[in-house]
């Protein structure tokens, strides 16, 4: 009886351990296909980029220029502002700058205040009072100047017309979208030549490419004439040469091929 029992219990353990043996076998089975879904198992990639510059000669000039006038009331500080801002604007007409070029980039009109002390007897503290002390107007022009023999004369004109000081003078490409497209070419090219390089290095050959990728970054520009911040450096009757330089057009690519 003792064998008997003893058997079966032997027979009823061992299922259960081949019973628990076949879960996890399962489980892992299964563990591992859905481990298997985040795989990649796509085609072999490889990425490169590429850089295409071109220089060109600035064709336009643009500078800025501001005036501030005071005034007792708004209306009296609006009114000095524009009286000047309008003289300047005419004399840049007269000069052959197009109105279309000259465009307010900033301006503000705020109260000004003063701060009076009260009397006050020797040794106390006596706190002052701050008083409203009439308006003051900030007025900012953008002047874009075509003829860029211009640029000095046109300076020291709007200096010698009561401008408050004139600043960034720059040379830049008024339409780059030319230049722009070259560079891109030649950006891609370059990408192309790097790709084949590696591909070579890799040991693996090129079939199509998968992606393209532009840096939409700003291009830098050079020819910069210099801040002009003193108006009376410009009212000399000497007109400055202001080398333009050149600017430089810049195309950063990215490309994908895929290889085999």
């Amino acid at each position: 009886m003792e064998n008997f029992f003893g058997s079966k219990l032997n027979r009823f353990l061992t299922t259960v351990v081949l019973g628990l043996l076949v879960f996890a076998l399962g489980a892992y089975a299964y563990y591992t296909m859905q481990q298997a879904r985040y795989l990649y198992t796509g085609p072999t990639t490889i990425s490169v980029s590429g850089e295409g510059e071109v220089l060109a000669v600035p064709d336009i000039g643009q500078f800025s220029f501001s005036v501030m006038a005071e005034g007792e009331d708004a209306v009296i500080a609006q009114g000095a502002s524009a009286t000047k801002i309008n003289e300047i604007n005419a004399a840049l007409e007269a000069a052959g700058v197009e109105r279309s070029d000259i465009k307010t980039e900033y301006y503000s009109l705020y109260p000004k205040y003063k701060y009076e002390t009260a009397p006050c007897i020797a040794g106390m503290y006596c706190p002052g009072e701050q008083i409203q002390d009439g308006f003051e107007v900030n007025q900012t022009i953008l002047v874009k100047v075509r003829d860029l023999d211009q640029a000095g004369s046109l300076l020291g004109l709007v200096g010698d017309k009561g401008a408050t000081n004139i600043s960034g003078l720059s040379f830049t490409i008024d339409d780059d979208s030319a230049l722009m497209d070259e560079a891109r070419a030649m950006a891609i090219a370059d990408a192309k030549a790097k790709a084949k390089v590696l591909a070579d290095n890799l040991g693996v050959r090129l079939t199509k490419m998968v992606g393209y990728y532009e840096d939409e970054g700003v291009n830098p520009y050079y020819g910069k004439g210099g801040d002009m911040m003193v108006r009376e450096q410009m009212a000399s009757s000497v007109t400055p040469d202001l080398p333009t330089g050149e600017n430089t057009t810049t195309s950063r690519v990215t490309l994908t091929f895929q290889v085999k």
